[in-house]
């Protein structure tokens, strides 16, 4: 059985991990090779400056899973519009070809999928995103 990591604030004590789920715009399956590398790498920069840990990470084509932590102060929908936000205008960047790929210069799709992860659930939640390429 595993048990998620109990962390201590100033008064509270905590342990929180969320299921993060978003699309390439239109699903196209960009998300291979170096452009998948470097999405990766942009996506753990970005943990590292806002203080968010990232359990599990992995992509498939045209989608990016993520099990992260992250303290009570977090706001989900900020720390998603980072991720898609920096991690897009680097690629982007690094990755000019895309934008003729997509469109309006849209990386991602505007919607995603959150879902808080329990410490029954957390393994199989990395197992589950462990093993989306294998599918």
């Amino acid at each position: 059985f595993f048990m998620s990591e109990v962390h201590r604030g100033r008064g509270y004590v905590y342990s929180i991990q969320y299921h993060l789920v978003w699309c390439v715009k239109y699903r196209h399956h960009i998300l291979h090779g170096s452009i998948d590398t470097y999405v990766k790498k942009l996506l753990k920069q970005i943990t590292l400056d806002d203080d968010i840990k990232i359990i599990e990470m992995a992509s498939d084509k045209d989608h990016v899973h993520m099990l992260i932590e992250c303290k009570p102060q977090h706001y989900i929908p900020t720390i998603v519009k980072a991720f898609k936000g920096v991690s897009a205008r680097f690629l982007f960047k690094e990755y000019p070809e895309l934008k003729n790929r997509l469109w309006g210069g849209h990386l991602w799709n505007p919607s995603y999928f959150v879902a808080t992860v329990s410490e029954n659930t957390e393994e199989q939640m990395k197992n589950y995103i462990q093993n989306q390429k294998k599918k």
